[in-house]
């Protein structure tokens, strides 16, 4: 075998399989390495995902997925792209959690780029290792809270890797150009610390100084050697992820996507319930269950989003509540999370239950990552308080979730007002069908990366955040909002994630967060530089 024969067949960017044509297999000397029939991507598309139906269970069609991805990239993308909907699920969640479980079994060679708190003092000079130096896109992960399953370590390289396929995917950002990181600092797994197959250090997580220090090396490191590129954290445990933000969101172009994308994503949902509901987001009152970073992003996005339709600041926050699993986050507690603390209210201390019957919430929020939490009993006292109550069920994967579409419609005798973080299937209600809305922070982070990157900004800002959220919603159909659907359908995502980064840019703009003025067709110059595989 050539070089040149070699060089096309084992790249995953360059390799075609049979989809070379026979003035290749000549210029490259292929004749003899491949079955003599040329195919089209079309048919390569068709027979794989012929293919991939015929695997038993999803974590099969991942590893199926994952495989192709290796082989073929183009190949790859142009199936998850044709068929999003039915993929994505595969290639993220909830599929992918399992695929972390499992990382040990379904590891077979590098997909990313790991980085140990052994490399300290060398970060920099590592990121040189890389393949392609032009990064415009960096997901990292700690590994410490993936999704809802808790520590995984290295085993959660999983999430960088599916998250930005997504971003190539939904959002046309080239693949060449993205590079998933976790940072190896240990597991407080005890199954993983003694499991010899386990990939990572297989020692206690390092905290502390010594782990600011680490973390601070590499965005240091990102600034240095990529310092166009956007930096996303992703499944930080909550202390780490707020402290990391609010670090680093004023020193380069870095965003959390479980604060901050699903913030976004529940705004959206919110401005779409409005059309349902007729109510302003600043008439309604908010009761979380979850007091993590994802409840307390959301909360303070929509604050602010709230502060926008005239209420102060202090008026905004007083219609958020919070509930832990120790009840109503009030005031009078011994001790209360830096991030949850602007939301901790004056009333006595009583159980989730308690505080649905006395606040007599419009919208009750998901953010527990504990399945069943919104029991019948809760769900039939919403509908009692509320003719079309606002139930939004986050938390993922789908075991993870508060409650399916089928208990929110069911025991709200179809008044629900339903999305959910994993994906459900429409439900028959007396009045008809309800489509359920998956709340998928898929929706926002692509097309917020794409508008960041494109428009050249510098920061990305709340203000950025709600222009996400009014761009999402108002991709929403009048048909698909009287099926109860708050979310567009996935097939339109690369279109929804167009409109969401011309909204994020011409923001950023605005606030002179630009590294230069954006052009009179920005839109069409967007459209155009969108990742689209072809042969």
């Amino acid at each position: 075998m050539t070089s040149k024969a070699f060089d096309l067949l084992n790249n995953p960017r360059l390799n075609k399989g049979t989809g070379f044509t026979m003035a290749e297999r000549d210029q490259y000397g292929l004749h003899g390495l491949l079955p003599p029939r040329v195919s089209t991507l079309e048919q390569q598309v068709e027979w794989s995902l012929d293919n991939l139906r015929r695997k038993p269970q999803d974590i099969d069609k991942y590893r199926f997925m994952s495989s192709l991805q290796k082989r073929n990239e183009r190949l790859f993308y142009r199936l998850l792209i044709d068929h999003i909907d039915e993929l994505m699920p595969v290639v993220y969640t909830p599929t992918v959690g399992q695929a972390c479980q499992e990382f040990a079994n379904i590891f077979r060679e590098s997909s990313g780029f790991y980085l140990s708190i052994e490399h300290k003092g060398r970060v920099d000079s590592l990121m040189k290792n890389w393949l392609d130096q032009d990064v415009r896109l960096i997901v990292v992960t700690d590994g410490e809270r993936i999704l809802g399953l808790g520590d995984l370590g290295v085993s959660g390289m999983g999430i960088p890797i599916g998250k930005l396929a997504l971003y190539s995917a939904c959002a046309g950002i080239d693949p060449s150009q993205c590079m998933p990181i976790v940072l190896d600092v240990g597991t407080d797994n005890a199954r993983f610390r003694t499991d010899p197959r386990y990939q990572g250090r297989r020692e206690a997580r390092v905290r502390g100084q010594e782990y600011n220090d680490f973390v601070d090396e590499f965005v240091t490191a990102v600034k240095t050697n990529f310092p166009e590129a956007l930096l996303q954290f992703e499944d930080f445990a909550t202390p780490n992820a707020v402290a990391l933000l609010e670090k680093y969101q004023d020193q380069l172009l870095c965003f959390n996507d479980d604060i901050q994308g699903t913030a976004a994503v529940a705004l959206a949902g919110f401005y779409a319930a409005t059309r349902i509901t007729r109510n302003k987001l600043s008439d309604m009152r908010v009761l979380f269950a979850g007091a993590g970073s994802a409840a307390t992003g959301i909360a303070d996005l929509l604050s602010k989003a709230m502060q926008l339709e005239g209420l102060s600041a202090a008026e905004a926050r007083s219609r958020c509540y919070l509930c832990d699993s120790k009840g109503l986050i009030t005031r009078d507690r011994e001790t209360l999370t830096h991030h949850a603390a602007p939301f901790a209210s004056d009333l006595p201390a009583m159980t989730l239950e308690q505080a649905i019957e006395h606040i007599k919430p419009h919208a009750l929020i998901g953010a527990t990552a504990k399945g069943g939490t919104f029991t019948p009993a809760i769900l039939e006292t919403m509908a009692r308080l509320h003719d079309q109550p606002i139930i939004f069920a986050l938390s993922n994967p789908t075991s993870k979730a508060e409650c399916t579409a089928e208990e929110a419609y069911s025991y709200t005798k179809g008044k629900a007002v339903f999305a959910s973080g994993s994906p459900f299937a429409p439900v028959q209600v007396r009045e008809g069908l309800k489509v359920p809305g998956q709340g998928n922070n898929a929706y926002i982070f692509p097309g917020l990366g794409l508008g960041a990157l494109l428009g050249k900004a510098t920061r990305i800002t709340d203000a950025m955040l709600v222009a996400s959220a009014k761009a999402l919603a108002e991709a929403v159909s009048p048909a698909r909002i009287q099926q109860g659907c708050l979310y567009p359908p996935l097939r339109d995502i690369r279109n929804v994630s167009l409109e969401i980064a011309v909204a994020v840019a011409q923001t950023a703009a605005s606030a002179g967060l630009v590294r230069e003025p954006l052009p009179a067709d920005f839109r069409t110059r967007v459209a155009a530089a969108m990742y689209d595989p072809r042969y």
